[in-house]
């Protein structure tokens, strides 16, 4: 795993290792950044369940101006310290839940990427926080990184959001959501 393109382009990451994480393979990084990538430049970005924060370093190397990490597991946490020592990105990092983290913030955000564990409700969970908080910018962008993209669009499909995009890569979907508008 390594950062694809930016200020810290070629700089190979530390990852986990176990099953406890599964992390964004490349192929998809590229792909999401590709899609992405005239939002990215400027932007508030956060990155949930950071596991090695690859994601987010990857956004802060193409010129996001502030990118959060959340991660709560102390193992990742020391994962990801290591990867923003690596590539000397500036980088927001909470060691928390991202309950708490989402309380604590006082901006809104344009690009959130939610990554959760599998098999959980997670990102519905921290999607109706979001916007309930009221985080995200007017054009923000949710994008929803799953293995059950019918389970996730059910349980979301009753939020003020609409899904703009999908991709599927293997077993991997992507699933873009903005807010509803009016």
């Amino acid at each position: 795993m390594r950062i694809i393109s930016g200020k810290a382009r070629g700089t190979k990451l530390y990852t986990l290792e176990g099953d406890l994480t599964r992390p964004t393979l490349d192929r998809v990084k590229e792909s999401l950044f590709n899609i992405i990538q005239n939002d990215i430049v400027g932007s508030n970005f956060l990155d949930m369940f950071s596991g090695s924060g690859a994601i987010g370093l990857e956004a802060k190397s193409r010129g996001a101006k502030e990118v959060i990490l959340c991660e709560r597991d102390k193992n990742a946490i020391k994962i990801i310290r290591k990867n923003i020592e690596k590539t000397h990105l500036d980088v927001k990092l909470y060691e928390m839940s991202y309950e708490k983290m989402l309380e604590k913030l006082d901006e809104k955000l344009n690009i959130v990427y939610i990554d959760p564990p599998y098999k959980t409700d997670l990102a519905y969970e921290s999607v109706k926080k979001l916007l309930d908080l009221q985080l995200i910018k007017d054009n923000g962008l949710i994008i929803i990184e799953t293995d059950e993209e019918e389970r996730i669009e059910k349980q979301i499909s009753n939020l003020e959001i609409e899904i703009v995009n999908k991709r599927k890569y293997g077993r991997v979907h992507l699933i873009f959501i903005r807010l509803r508008k009016g």
